[in-house]
């Protein structure tokens, strides 16, 4: 069958929504920046948009059931005369395709990663009455050789999200320079700037790898040119994001100091920020940049997800307690006011009372600036779905109110610790009492906590950098007066 156009691209406007992680938020806003180069408009209000797409989580059931609900809820705009198609696309998409089509009519069309090249086409087509059929998914990681250093000739063709340049239209790409596969969706001083997709670990826990494929880095001048357009849009702090940032560059002969040291020399770029290290693999040079670099944060995401060496082996992980807090050490000898968030997870089978008092003690003693405490669930196609000795919802839920309430604890202790020190604040808006509200070098986006600048009324506008000393603390959260008044 022929395919048909709607013959309105043009002037379709296009209203995207994003799920999930930053990762997830850089895609989004690739795929805006293919359908913008396609011809589509973008629109902010999705009552005032022919076509919604949905670009979807598929991390952890909480995650896939919230990704439905929004398809849901998106779909009940197609009665309102204007919205005539709701896409899904992303982790859940790509994860269950064909499934997801069967399951949920409520969705005009569920698309895959390999279809993210010709998005727009596909958009058309299916505004047009042309039916999609959805894929069959398979495991992606046979999609790349298996030697890290042969991916880069092997990925030659292959769709990967987040790894696309094009020759784009003015306004939607620097004047100069590779020009960028993305529409900012939002605005802001910060954005998020992905360096690598897929993961080669292989957690007990995380089905992540079979849907997003092996670890693929991007090219260092790719990453950096990307840097330099977000600059050019008003960014002034990048968070590096990947599945296991502490990888980046096995692939390419190089390693994520060198790329540290390539984005540290781009004008206008005042903070990066690097998220999602894995502890085991933060080696001396890689802490040396992260704790010199000029403009590099020294701002530690590490998911430990347990402490207990027995439980961390049964994860498929590295690391006990005692290297943990060696790292700490390390990393506070040198910046004592350096910034540490992590992730733990409680439950994983097989775990004890005394595995689960080992963790206690740890995230007592590690101080930890945030952190994110969840209880295990099985997820298809893991090895711990296959594990004996689960535990019961109840002991599960129990564990995790016990230590988010100890971590809730140490990190306001931790703040308070902070009272009196010199800190630099990134404005980002304004407290309901008008007050300038932002963040601190340690607090990263959305989940660390914020700080409120006191005293100066609404003087100072979002994007702009102050500093000031800590005065006060409300749990994570900082209060502020600015330096010289």
């Amino acid at each position: 069958m022929a395919r048909v156009s709607s013959g309105l691209k043009g002037t379709t406007p296009v209203h995207v929504v994003s799920l999930g992680c930053a990762r997830n938020e850089v895609d989004s806003e690739e795929l805006a920046g293919r359908l913008a180069a396609g011809g589509f408009t973008l629109v902010s209000d999705p009552d005032a948009a022919a076509a919604i797409v949905v670009n979807t989580c598929g991390f952890i059931d909480a995650a896939k059931k919230d990704s439905i609900d929004t398809l849901l809820d998106a779909s009940d705009h197609k009665g309102n005369g204007t919205t005539r198609a709701v896409i899904a696309v992303g982790c859940l998409a790509e994860r269950y395709g064909a499934e997801l089509a069967a399951s949920l009519p409520e969705a005009d069309a569920v698309l895959g990663f390999d279809d993210y090249p010709d998005i727009a086409e596909r958009l058309d087509w299916i505004l047009a009455g042309g039916h999609h059929e959805a894929h069959t998914p398979r495991d992606r990681r046979s999609l790349l050789p298996v030697t890290p250093v042969a991916r880069p000739a092997g990925a030659v063709g292959l769709s990967v999200p987040g790894h696309g340049h094009a020759n784009l239209p003015v306004g939607l790409a620097p004047a100069s320079g590779p020009r960028v596969l993305r529409h900012r969706l939002g605005g802001g001083a910060t954005a998020s700037l992905k360096i690598a997709s897929g993961c080669d670990r292989r957690c007990a826990f995380c089905a992540i790898p079979a849907f997003r494929g092996s670890y693929l880095s991007r090219p260092v001048a790719e990453v950096v040119a990307e840097a330099r357009w977000l600059v050019e849009t008003g960014v002034r702090e990048v968070v590096l994001v990947s599945e296991n940032s502490s990888a980046y560059g096995k692939d390419l002969g190089t390693n994520l100091e060198r790329l540290l040291a390539g984005l540290a020399k781009v004008d206008g770029l005042d903070w990066i920020r690097v998220s999602y290290l894995q502890p085991a693999e933060v080696r001396p040079t890689l802490l040396d940049a992260m704790l010199s670099l000029e403009g590099v944060l020294p701002y530690f995401d590490l998911p430990f997800q347990h402490a207990s060496a027995a439980v961390l082996r049964r994860m498929r992980r590295f690391g006990d307690a005692d290297s943990f807090l060696e790292l700490l050490e390390r990393i506070r000898t040198v910046r004592p006011e350096a910034g540490v968030r992590s992730n733990v997870i409680v439950g994983f089978p097989g775990e004890t009372e005394e595995d689960v008092n080992v963790l206690a003690d740890f995230l007592a003693a590690a101080r930890l600036d945030a952190v994110g405490v969840f209880g295990y669930s099985d997820e298809e196609g893991t090895e711990g779905a296959t594990l004996d000795r689960k535990l019961t919802d109840d002991v599960i839920s129990d564990r995790v109110d016990r230590l988010a309430t100890l971590c809730d604890e140490a990190s306001a202790q931790r703040a308070e610790q902070r009272t009196g020190e010199r800190v630099r604040v990134l404005v980002e808006g304004s407290t309901d009492d008008g007050a300038p509200l932002g963040r601190a070098a340690h607090q990263g986006p959305e989940t660390d906590g914020s700080t409120t600048i006191s005293g100066v009324g609404d003087l100072l506008a979002p994007g702009v950098m102050v500093w000031g000393n800590v005065s006060a603390t409300d749990g994570v959260d900082l209060v502020v007066e600015l330096e010289g008044q």
